[in-house]
């Protein structure tokens, strides 16, 4: 079996990873645990030349080390636990890249945990979870955190 781990470094992420580890047996398993680390969007006027914020694009690098750091420790926590595990970061939307990595590398399954936005933020920020279980071409395992089924508010 094949599983794409989608992870953000928040705490419904963590979840996610303990969920793959208690619920999925390790045996003939590979996880790639993926983080997609957004573009910084900045409004740069056409007479200014490419780069000329290179304080944009050193807030790039350290938000794509601390992805690469992060995907690092999941895998390494799956791996400890029998899995056999990578880690990718790539750089785009986050729905998109969740998306084409798993068209690229074919999982059989996609886990991510849920934010349980609703209502307005919901409307606002989208749902990352709502879109990829909606656009996928393999079946997605949506997690909610211990602290999200306490407060009752629905999965994503």
């Amino acid at each position: 079996m094949r599983i794409l781990l989608a992870t953000d470094g928040s705490s419904f992420s963590e979840a996610a990873v303990k969920e793959v580890v208690s619920l999925i047996r390790p045996q003939e398993t590979e996880v790639l645990v993926l983080e997609v680390v957004e573009p910084l969007m900045y409004f740069v006027p056409p007479q200014m030349a490419p780069g000329y914020a290179p304080e944009q694009a050193e807030r790039q690098r350290e938000l794509s080390d601390l992805a690469k750091t992060a995907t690092a420790a999941a895998a390494d926590k799956l791996r400890s636990a029998g899995f056999r595990a990578g880690s990718r970061v790539v750089e785009s939307d986050i729905r998109t890249g969740i998306l084409d990595t798993a068209a690229e590398w074919k999982p059989d399954l996609i886990v991510l945990g849920s934010h349980g936005r609703r209502g307005v933020k919901r409307f606002l920020l989208g749902s990352v979870a709502e879109s990829v279980a909606r656009h996928a071409k393999c079946s997605v395992f949506i997690v909610r955190s211990a602290d999200e089924q306490a407060s009752g508010s629905r999965a994503a």
